[in-house]
């Protein structure tokens, strides 16, 4: 099999995961959101950026009339063709006027200004190096009266698990892990540089916030189910360091979570915000070196070689046995940590296997001292 055989094969796998796994108890509940209130206008032009696997694209498209276009772009062809069954599977409604392109939003869309009536983001925000940027460009494509409407995780979000790294970093005298851990915190957005942003992309509205949480039944429970493990694991294990050294500190992680919530399932808080925002007329922030696309020539081809894995999240999240709701309706169901089935490539030194969750694997004693 060759490389790009196995490359294939391992996006594609990522792309399943997501839809699977993923998207229900992360990417649907910050979807919900988007969509409450949602009307798209009549003969609308509406652009869906970093569309995923299709959610939620198509509740979008079930509220289209028959006059509207809905062009959902995202970075990795995997995900679109997820899309793109999901569409076909609708039979009439997936008739109307919607187009998928293989495109990634960053460093900025490719289309022209004032082109769009409504521009939606579910969770792509996240995945962008400069969110002030970003929603000048949203707005920028999207026409004076138009709206925009984008979510995003926010400061306070996994905030237990955050807090409980946080202790053992200090207890063990990790003063550079401790740094590290504190700067990648401070990328999740306030709810103030979040309207700082809308000011600035000249966005009238708000951003309403809501809460919810993600329950797991052991520390292996959440580093394993697919919400953490394909998403910010891989962070978190470059804070804690490299080799022995990420190795030991998540052995105290590990036994700090079972020693406090033994018997009782890890509880993290997930703090989601969504932007809603009406373009006004005047003063628009210049982007430049705009490029200009007639959207009558998009189309549902992609290029094989803009492929990318799944976004890097907390963005990626996991599933597993997470369930939403009470602590008291949490309901367990066992998983497996990896698809053996799936050829994928060699796993490199990030994606390094947690010593402490290998079966039967002893607590080094180097620990003990």
């Amino acid at each position: 099999m060759t490389v790009h055989q196995k490359r294939s094969l391992k996006v594609e796998k990522l792309a399943r995961i997501y839809d699977e796994e993923i998207a229900p108890v992360w990417g649907t509940r910050f979807g919900k959101m988007l969509l409450r209130n949602l009307a798209v206008p009549d003969r609308g032009q509406v652009l869906d950026i970093s569309c995923g696997t299709g959610y939620p694209t198509i509740e979008i498209l079930r509220r289209m009339n028959d006059g509207s276009r809905l062009i959902a772009i995202d970075a990795s062809s995997a995900m679109l063709d997820v899309a793109r069954r999901k569409v076909a599977d609708l039979g009439p409604l997936g008739k109307k006027g919607v187009f998928f392109r293989t495109e990634s939003a960053v460093p900025k869309l490719s289309f022209a200004d004032d082109v769009y009536d409504l521009v939606v983001c579910n969770l792509g925000l996240s995945e962008m190096p400069n969110l002030e940027a970003a929603l000048r460009d949203f707005a920028r494509v999207c026409k004076k009266g138009g709206e925009v409407r984008c979510t995003l995780p926010l400061a306070g979000t996994f905030e237990e698990f955050h807090d409980l790294y946080r202790e053992v970093l200090i207890k063990h005298d990790k003063h550079e892990a401790l740094d590290r851990l504190d700067k990648h915190i401070e990328l999740l957005p306030t709810v103030d540089h979040v309207e700082r942003c809308m000011r600035s992309a000249n966005l009238a509205g708000g951003l309403e916030v809501e809460e919810f949480t993600l329950l797991f039944k052991s520390s292996r429970e959440f580093f394993f189910a697919p919400v953490i493990e394909y998403g910010p694991l891989a962070e978190w294990k470059e804070i804690a360091g490299s080799g022995q050294e990420m190795q030991d500190v998540f052995w105290y992680i590990k036994e700090a979570i079972d020693a406090y919530f033994d018997g009782r399932p890890f509880q993290v808080t997930v703090k989601a915000g969504c932007i809603v925002g009406k373009k006004l007329d005047a003063n628009r922030p210049a982007i430049a070196d705009d490029v200009e696309i007639d959207i009558d020539e998009v189309t549902d081809e992609h290029d094989e070689e803009d492929d990318t894995d799944l976004p890097r999240a907390p963005h990626r999240i996991a599933v597993g046995s997470v369930r939403l709701g009470d602590v008291g309706d949490l309901e367990v169901e066992e998983i497996s940590a990896h698809d053996a089935d799936v050829l994928i490539d060699e796993v490199s030194p990030e994606e390094q296997e947690l010593d402490a969750f290998i079966e039967g694997k002893k607590r080094p004693s180097h620990l003990d001292d």
